[in-house]
This record gives structure tokens, C-alpha cells and sequence, in this order.
């Protein structure tokens, strides 16, 4: 078990540091606001990221500033709390302490909470030419290269590159893929042409290639069948039961035989666990992920701790772990708070029970799909519920605000004004540039 440190015995309040200011640390901290401890968070940004929404920064909707907002803002009136901007190099679980860019820095409990990053399953030809999407900086290169696109098809005299640079391939048919591929089709039917005199939303294809036989397979059927139908409506093209076997940056191939001459590959197919040096290997399952006990205990270790995507609780009614998703998250940082206190005082822990509370997806204009236990809800309904939640879910107030009159503008207008190429996207490197070379 457990020893406590000598600096407890004194009467100095321990230290929980946490790696990761995503939906599990911000709920953890939060929940420690009036703990006997002292919360250090470290996060290589100074902000947190609503990630849902990354997909319409991506596809020029809102704002990028929008959906992220400054870390100590949300905690500046909690007096045990403090930041550092920092990267994690390494954990020293001999030592309590870890090695990163500013210094050691010393911990009594240690979580993390570092999330998820792209999985190309090992694959280097297709993670250097396709997109990621986890977060703002990807997004942004998304939106630069699908208004790059645009702008040379608009001039190009080939053909060939022309019909490659208005194609777009979605890899990954969960709620990401789903959302993308909306998104875009909206953007065909009611922007292209609008925007792009001399494109035509004809030329404009749109494919979403899933390796399960149906899209959004974690949500119910109906659900699935539902956004389907929606898609196909906005003129997707969906391959299901399909892989994709290579990318070259023009030649997307997929193990149904079939082969797209493509110039935009957004990847939406699977994640990883991220997480810093240090963590012995046998702690570590598939998926990249720290396997843990009931109370999310990284295993082997009684004050290391692991919350949200990058967590394992592998039980018998969780065999896969519990979903990659923000409710998820946020209850485990919840339930961790209380449990890191009992330990403090020597007292008896509580395991951890997932409150699955309902999934919702968005396909676009006027058409949402939510799972609410038995309840199954679609179009108009569940695309107001979908932005209900999702609204009220942003940190702070003017970011709510923003992104409120920024749908209400695009809704009534067909159309958006945040389609800037503010930053050059260089394929060839996979960076971005501030100015074109």
C-alpha cells in the first residue's frame, strides 16, 4: 500500500500533480477545489480544447479561439491550485518526481491525464500524408488545405489534379468521421459555389470509409441507419467493412478494391493513448493505454493514477475499457478526487461506475442523432439537443457566447466567415507556415 510521505506526517498538505488539462484533469482539479491537498497541473498548452467542436474549426465554422480557453482562467479562484506550462519528458516513480522541460518537479499522487493522440496503426506513408484531427493547430492545417485545395482547383488546367484536389476521403465512420463528412457535404450544397465562381458542387466528392459494417457503430441502430441516411442524402459515398492500405498523397487505395485519386485524407480511424516516458511496459495494454484498477491505480503502483482515454479499467463488464468519450473522462476525475481524499485519511475507496448518460452526432444542417437510454432521437430535435449540449458544455461564458451568434449568423446566412487560410499548410513537410514559400 501506499506509505505516506514524511511531509504529510509533519502536517504539510501533499501534492497531486496532474499531467493533462483535458476533460479528465479539468474535472479532477475541480473536484479537489476544498481537498487537504495542494493541485499542480501540467499541460504543454495554456489552454484547454473543447474538442467536440474541433471539426467545424477545421471546416471554417467558428473560430478557433472559440472552443479553447486559458487554463488558470478557470481555476483563478481556487486557492490550492496552480499551473505550469510544461512537456513531461519522463516519470520517476523512485524518486516521486518528474523530469520536464523546466525542471523536476516532485509529486505525493501523480495522474495522468494526457488523453489520446492519432493512431495510423503503425502505418508512415499514411500518417505523413493524411490529416489528423485532436487538436487546434491540426485543425487549423485541415481548414488551410481544404481552402487551398479549393483555391487551386479554382485555376488549375489539369484534369487529373484538378479531380484529386476536390476529393475528399473521411477515414473513420465513428462520430469525428461522421461530423466531417456532414460538415463537408453541408459545405458542397451550400457554400461551393457561393464562395468559388467556376467550381461546381458536382466535381466535388465526398467518400467516408469505415472498417465496421455500419457508421457510428458505438451508438444503437437506429442511430446508425439514421445517420447513414442523412449522409447519403448530403451525396456521401460510404464504404463500410473497408480498410485503407496506403496513401500516397495522390493514390488513396482500400482493401475493397477500390482506389481514389485524392489530394484530402482526413484521419478520423482510431487513437492512442498518450503519455510520457517512464511508465513500465507492462503496464501498458493495447491501444497504448495504462491499465488500471477499480480506482483508476496505474498497475504496480499505489500513488500513480490514470484517467480518460489514456486509462484501461478492464473489468468483466468493461473488457474493452470504458468509451473514449468526455463523460467518461470527466466522471472518472470526479470519482478520483473523492478517493484520493479517502486515501489522505486512511480511509475505504469506492470503485468506479461508468454513468453512460447518452451519445450524440451531428450530420450537418438541421440533423443530429442522439441515444438517450431508450430513447432515440433524430433530425431537427436531436440537432437542437446537440447544440444544447454541446453549448453549454464550453468553458466560459463569452466562448458560449461566441459560438452561439456564430451558428445563428451561419444558419441564417447558408454560409460562414471564418474560411481564412491565415497560416500556409506545406504538404511536402506536413507543417504550416505563416507565409507561403
Amino acid at each position: 500500500m501506499f506509505t505516506v510521505s514524511q511531509d504529510q506526517k509533519s502536517g504539510v498538505r501533499p501534492r497531486v500533480v496532474i499531467i493533462g488539462g483535458g476533460f479528465g484533469g479539468l474535472s479532477l482539479a475541480t473536484a479537489l477545489k476544498k481537498a487537504p491537498v495542494d493541485v499542480l497541473m501540467i499541460d504543454k498548452h495554456n489552454y484547454h480544447t473543447f474538442q467536440p467542436l474541433l471539426y467545424q474549426v477545421a471546416i471554417g465554422s467558428i473560430a478557433a479561439d472559440s472552443i479553447a480557453f486559458p487554463i488558470r482562467r478557470i481555476f483563478m479562484k481556487y486557492e490550492n491550485f496552480s499551473f505550469n506550462m510544461a512537456e513531461v519528458e519522463k516519470i520517476n516513480p523512485e524518486t516521486n518526481t518528474l523530469s520536464t522541460n523546466i525542471g523536476e518537479i516532485h509529486y505525493d499522487y501523480l495522474v495522468i491525464a494526457t488523453g489520446s493522440n492519432t493512431n495510423f496503426f503503425g502505418n508512415k506513408e499514411i500518417e505523413h500524408f493524411a490529416m489528423p484531427m485532436k487538436n487546434i493547430p491540426e485543425a487549423l492545417n485541415i481548414r488551410s488545405l481544404v481552402l487551398q485545395n479549393l483555391e487551386t482547383a479554382l485555376v488549375t488546367t489539369d484534369m487529373r489534379e484538378k479531380f484529386a484536389l476536390m476529393t475528399y476521403v473521411i477515414v473513420g465512420g465513428g462520430p469525428t468521421g461522421v461530423e466531417l463528412s456532414g460538415a463537408l457535404a453541408e459545405m458542397r450544397h451550400l457554400i461551393l459555389e457561393k464562395d468559388y465562381h467556376g467550381l461546381s458542387k458536382y466535381d466535388l466528392r465526398i467518400y467516408l470509409v469505415e472498417g465496421k459494417d455500419r457508421v457510428l457503430a458505438a451508438m444503437s441502430e437506429n442511430a446508425s441507419a439514421k445517420a447513414k441516411q442523412a449522409l447519403t442524402k448530403g451525396d456521401v459515398t460510404i464504404y463500410n467493412n473497408a480498410h485503407v492500405q496506403s496513401y500516397d498523397g495522390f493514390y488513396l487505395t482500400i482493401d475493397n478494391g477500390k482506389t481514389i485519386k485524392t489530394r484530402n485524407v482526413l484521419w478520423a480511424a482510431g487513437v492512442k493513448g498518450e503519455m510520457p516516458g517512464g511508465v513500465p511496459a507492462d503496464a501498458i495494454i493495447k491501444g497504448n493505454r495504462l491499465q488500471v484498477d477499480e480506482i483508476n491505480r496505474v498497475k504496480g503502483f499505489d500513488n500513480i493514477f490514470a484517467i480518460g482515454d489514456v486509462a484501461a479499467m478492464i473489468r468483466p463488464e468493461t473488457p474493452n475499457g470504458h468509451p473514449g468519450v468526455a463523460p467518461a473522462a470527466i466522471q472518472q476525475g470526479a470519482q478520483l478526487a473523492r478517493n484520493l481524499v479517502h486515501l489522505i485519511k486512511g480511509e475505504p475507496t469506492a470503485p468506479f461506475k461508468y454513468h453512460d448518460k447518452g451519445s450524440l452526432a451531428t450530420i450537418g444542417r438541421n440533423h443530429a442523432v442522439a441515444d438517450l437510454g431508450k430513447i432515440h432521437l433524430s433530425g431537427f430535435v436531436g440537432w437542437l439537443l446537440w447544440g444544447l449540449v454541446h453549448l453549454m458544455s464550453l468553458a466560459g461564458f463569452t466562448n458560449k457566447g461566441i459560438v452561439f451568434f456564430s451558428w445563428a449568423i451561419n444558419y441564417f446566412n447558408k454560409n460562414a466567415d471564418n474560411r481564412l487560410i491565415v497560416r500556409h499548410y506545406n504538404t511536402e513537410t506536413g507543417s504550416s507556415e505563416l507565409e507561403p514559400k
